[in-house]
């Protein structure tokens, strides 16, 4: 009997290797396909975090600027003279989209004006709204469907592992034992993408209000001294 045991060991020499990598290529093609695509999430996730963390900062810097040089300029037309041909700034579009309609209509009456020169500064707002928050989707999507992935690929592995119990006709845990940490790893790696993903989303979702919030401030205050 000892030897029998001695025999099963030998045999699981390879299984006993519990390393990601060896994890990965123990798994069958289920368990690997959901591996690959929550890794690729992972890495896309943390790819717009960093993406949308330098942007907020870029943007949230630029728009303090942005007001202390537009209260301190002689008039709205020199200072949108003074801004850059080519800018990538929400705030400096949306003033320069509302600059371009008021030139527009200098010879109209100044509610007219105000009306249209209103309607762009929301369609303007809109627009650069868009584009910030673009993606935030793709993160919202990954925090919320990732761990039940993972829990998927987590249920295919454990169903092999029996499977294998079931054929073999050995309920010896080092049998079981390698299945069952492939299937583990998979929901592992779930909750590893969707955690940094539903934070990085929270985050960025209140960023984007709290940016747009003074932008529709600035916005009444532009529209009242026109």
């Amino acid at each position: 009997m000892e030897q029998d045991i001695a025999t099963q060991v030998v045999g699981l020499g390879g299984a006993t290797d519990f390393s990601l990598w060896k994890l990965f290529l123990r798994a069958d093609f289920v368990v690997k396909f959901v591996i690959i695509l929550l890794i690729a999430s992972s890495i896309f996730s943390w790819a717009l975090i960093f993406d949308k963390f330098k942007l907020f900062k870029n943007i949230n810097k630029s728009i303090i600027d942005f007001e202390k040089k537009f209260w301190k300029a002689k008039s709205a037309e020199s200072f949108n003279n003074s801004l850059p041909v080519n800018s990538n700034d929400p705030a400096t579009l949306i003033f320069k989209a509302a600059m371009g309609e008021l030139v527009k209509t200098k010879r109209q009456s100044s509610a007219i004006q105000a009306a249209r020169v209103e309607r762009i500064l929301e369609i303007a707002t809109d627009n650069e709204m868009k584009k910030v928050e673009k993606n935030f989707t793709f993160l919202a999507t990954v925090g919320s469907t990732a761990p039940f992935i993972g829990l998927f690929g987590t249920v295919w592995g454990i169903m092999n592992s029996f499977q294998s119990i079931a054929i073999s006709r050995n309920t010896s845990l080092a049998i079981v034992a390698p299945g069952i940490a492939e299937a583990l790893f998979a929901t592992a790696l779930g909750l590893l993408a969707a955690i940094p993903a539903v934070v990085a989303y929270n985050k960025f979702n209140s960023d984007s209000q709290k940016y747009f919030s003074r932008i529709e401030n600035f916005s009444k205050r532009f529209l009242s001294i026109i």
